[in-house]
């Protein structure tokens, strides 16, 4: 188990630049963006994608700085009822998979879109409850005529280069808790699995390391996402954590994202990095600062600190006491 950094907060750099700062505090591992919400700065796929030159510098500057990449991230709306807008997300998706295939990149981060309420809908629509009945029948809509036809499809075009699809369990996506992640794999394949981001699941009342274990035990955690949240309980009582207020109004939203350790201690931490080695997770925890209260070095420097003394770097031994 590694630590590793998603490197939009350092855009303002060059990929050069980031990964000897990030070599300099101890991360092992990067997640570039390649499109999407995420942008494309440090890794530009119409750059490097079918250009061995170009992958081979690459992996050159890689080894320079003893780092790996642990995915690369396009997060986007493939099921976008506006036909271009969907197709825009669904070519950044599928050439993702065939650079992560060309660089020996086994995992994709993305989202898992979210459809329209109806086949004449022109927005998309995040539903939360089944009543009214059109709610229910809606949702019906979303998996069974658009969601899982196409991840069904994508699956095979991942499993055809051997790259696995790691899907952030987000609000106002169709994928946004754990159940829904299972939900989703046991209906297309075992390429697609989590993207853990506890961050989301934090506000939604969710148990992360239950959750861990959860999706585990079925052996869909793909990636990990070490990203936290706090809830703000004077704000939370009164209009809950459907929260729509902006995230730049701080003080007045019910939970915000937080740099590891400031929504949740270090004793959580710990215990989320032992819920992931019980089901046999061992990739990168890959670090996604999106701390408005403080700088994004700041944020990365502290969440590396803490997941330093948090990760097992070695493997068990026997159990000579258990004999």
């Amino acid at each position: 188990m590694d630590i590793g950094v998603h490197t939009p907060p350092l855009y303002g750099e060059s990929l050069e630049d980031a990964l000897a700062y990030l070599n300099d505090i101890g991360v092992d591992a990067i997640e570039p963006g390649v499109g999407g919400y995420p942008g494309d700065t440090h890794l530009p796929r119409d750059e490097y994608l079918d250009d061995e030159e170009a992958q081979d510098e690459l992996h050159d500057l890689l080894a320079e700085y003893d780092m790996r990449i642990s995915a690369l991230a396009t997060h986007n709306n493939p099921l976008h009822p506006d036909d271009e807008e969907a197709e825009e997300a669904d070519t950044e998706l599928r050439e993702a998979i065939r650079l992560a295939d060309q660089l020996d990149v086994g995992t994709v981060t993305c989202f898992s879109g979210l459809p329209a309420g109806g086949p004449n809908d022109e927005y998309p629509n995040w539903i939360t409850a089944p009543w009214p009945s059109e709610h229910e029948e809606a949702l019906e809509y979303q998996w069974e005529d658009v969601a899982i036809p196409y991840w069904q499809e994508l699956e095979a075009f991942a499993d055809d280069h051997d790259v696995d699809l790691a899907i952030e369990m987000h609000p106002n996506m169709l994928v946004h808790e754990p159940a829904g992640m299972l939900e989703l794999r046991n209906a297309t394949g075992e390429r697609v699995g989590a993207n853990f981001d506890p961050s989301h699941l934090y506000w939604q009342g969710i148990d992360v390391p239950e959750a861990i274990r959860f999706l585990g035990e079925h052996d869909a955690i793909h990636h990990f996402h070490a990203k936290d949240t706090k809830v703000y309980e004077s704000q939370a009582r009164y209009k809950g954590v459907l929260d729509t207020t902006p995230y730049t109004e701080e003080a007045n939203r019910s939970w915000l994202f937080r740099s590891v350790g400031y929504g949740h201690g270090e004793g959580h931490w710990k215990d989320i990095v032992s819920a992931l080695r019980l089901v046999d997770y061992d990739g990168a925890l890959s670090i996604e600062h999106e701390d408005s209260l403080t700088s994004s070095r700041e944020g990365l420097e502290k969440a590396v600190e803490l997941l330093q003394r948090a990760v097992f770097r070695t493997t068990p031994g026997e159990a000579y006491w258990a004999e």
